[in-house]
C-alpha cells in the first residue's frame, strides 16, 4: 500500500526533531554530548517521588490515583499553580488552569486551536524547535518576531499575505536555544503589537524558575494584568513545567490563561488523551508542596557552576571569531560562528574525530537558516567533561578556520 497517497498533507510539515535523534548519543559512554537541553538525573527528587507515590497508592488514595480524572487535572496541583502564579504577578483561580501532558503538549493544542492553513505565527529568529514542531502539523506560515525593533502592525499584517497574523511565541527567559532573556521593555513592546494585531501572546515559561543571577523580570501576563486589572481580560497565554525543575518523565505542565481560552482547550484535551496522568499528577502535587523552593535552589546552584565552567572553557579554548551568549540562567549557551563555516557538519566531524556532541543552529530557524551557529548545554556535564568537550571542539572549528 502506498501510504503516502493518503496522509493528510500537513505530514508534509512533519520531520524528526534532530534533538531527539541526538539524544540517542547519550549512550555511547565516550562521547562529551552538550547537546540534549535535559536536567540531570542525579539531581532529581527521587526519594520525595518515591514517599509520593506511596502515599498515592495508599488505600485511602489509590482509588483517585487509579481512576478517570477531570480533564482540567487534579485540583490540589492547580491550586498550588495557582498560589505559584499569583506570586508571580498573575493573580487566577483554578478555571485559569489546565493541566497538559508537558508543555510541549499545550503548545500542540495552541497551534491546534489558532492556526488555520496559511495563517502566520511570529516566533523568534532562532527559537524553540519543539515549537516548530507542534505548530507546524496545522501549516502555519512563519514570520520573524522582532520586538526590539520598530517594525509596524502593518508590516507584520501585510508580511502575513491572505492568512492572518494569530500569535507571537516567544521563551522569555534564558531561552531554548539562545539563553537569551527578554528585557522589560521588549516584554512590553510584545504586549502593545499584539494589541495592534488583534493576536495571542504564547509566552514560554519552561525555565523561568532557573535563573542564577540578575534581576528577576516579571512574565509578560503579569504585564497584561497589570494594564487590564483580570486575567480574564489577556490574550497572553502562560506555559509552564515542571520538566526543566522536579521531573520531565512525568510529562506534567500547564497553561495559564483567561478562561475562554482554558475551556476551550479542555474540550482539546477530552479529544485528545482525556486527562494527563492522575497518579503523576499527584506525585507532582506532594513533592511540589513539600520542597520545590529549596529543590529549585538546590539545582540552580549545580547548574550556576556547571555554566560558568563552560564560559570559561569558552573563553580559554575557542578561536578569534566565534562569539557566544552570557545567560542569566536555565541550560544553554548560543555560539555564533565565522560565516564560512557549517555547523551541521563540524558536527558530522565532531563525532567522528572528537566524539563531541552539540545541536547545530539552523534546526531552530523556521526558514532552516543560520547554519553557522550551534547550541550548546550545559546541564548534563561536569567541570572536567565541559572543559574537555570545549577544547576538543576549540581543536576542531580552530582547524576548519
Amino acid at each position: 500500500m502506498d501510504w503516502q497517497q493518503i496522509f493528510a498533507t500537513r505530514n508534509s510539515r512533519m520531520a524528526a526533531s534532530e534533538i531527539r535523534e541526538l539524544l540517542k548519543l547519550l549512550d555511547q559512554p565516550d562521547i562529551i554530548s552538550f547537546a540534549g537541553g535535559i536536567p540531570d538525573p542525579d539531581l532529581f527528587p527521587a526519594q520525595a517521588f518515591q514517599q509520593a507515590f506511596a502515599d498515592a497508592l495508599s488505600p485511602e488514595n489509590q482509588a483517585t490515583a487509579l481512576q478517570y480524572s477531570v480533564s482540567e487535572g487534579y485540583p490540589p496541583l492547580r491550586d498550588w499553580i495557582v498560589g505559584q502564579m499569583t506570586a508571580l504577578g498573575i493573580p487566577c483561580t483554578r478555571d485559569n488552569i489546565l493541566i497538559t501532558s508537558g508543555s510541549q503538549q499545550a503548545l500542540d493544542y495552541l497551534g491546534k486551536l489558532l492556526l488555520s492553513p496559511g495563517d502566520t505565527a511570529l516566533v523568534g529568529w532562532p527559537t524553540y524547535l519543539g515549537a516548530l514542531g507542534a505548530f507546524n502539523a496545522y501549516e502555519p506560515r512563519y514570520d520573524r518576531l522582532d520586538p526590539e525593533t520598530n517594525r509596524s502592525a502593518e508590516d507584520y499584517a501585510q508580511a502575513a499575505g491572505e492568512g492572518r497574523v494569530k500569535f507571537a511565541y516567544m521563551s522569555v527567559d534564558f531561552a531554548n536555544p539562545t539563553g537569551r532573556t527578554l528585557d522589560a521593555g521588549m516584554r512590553e513592546r510584545v504586549i502593545d503589537l499584539a494589541d495592534e494585531l488583534d493576536i495571542a501572546v504564547i509566552e514560554d515559561a519552561a525555565y523561568q524558575s532557573l535563573r542564577f543571577e540578575g534581576e528577576a523580570l516579571s512574565p509578560v501576563l503579569a504585564r497584561e494584568i497589570a494594564r487590564r486589572g483580570d486575567i480574564n481580560a489577556c490574550r497572553t497565554l502562560y506555559c509552564g513545567s515542571f520538566s526543566k525543575t522536579l521531573a520531565p518523565g512525568l510529562r506534567v505542565g500547564w497553561v495559564c490563561g483567561a478562561k475562554e481560552v482554558i475551556s476551550q482547550m479542555v474540550l482539546l484535551k477530552q479529544a485528545a488523551d482525556l486527562h494527563s496522568s492522575t497518579i503523576n499528577q499527584m506525585a507532582i502535587e506532594r513533592v511540589a508542596t513539600a520542597q520545590f523552593d529549596s529543590h529549585v535552589a538546590k539545582i540552580k546552584e549545580a547548574y550556576r557552576g556547571r555554566r560558568d565552567a563552560m564560559l570559561r572553557a569558552l573563553e580559554a579554548h575557542m578561536p578569534a571569531g566565534v562569539t557566544w551568549t552570557r545567560p542569566e540562567g536555565g541550560m544553554f549557551i548560543w555560539l555564533e560562528l565565522p560565516k564560512s563555516l557549517d555547523a551541521a557538519a563540524l558536527l558530522a566531524s565532531s563525532l567522528r574525530s572528537e566524539r563531541v556532541a552539540f545541536v547545530p543552529g539552523h534546526a531552530f530557524f523556521a526558514d532552516g537558516s543560520g547554519s553557522n551557529t550551534m547550541r550548546l548545554s550545559f546541564s548534563r556535564t561536569d567541570d572536567v567533561m565541559i572543559d574537555e568537550g570545549i577544547a576538543r571542539l576549540g581543536r576542531l572549528i580552530a582547524a576548519a578556520l
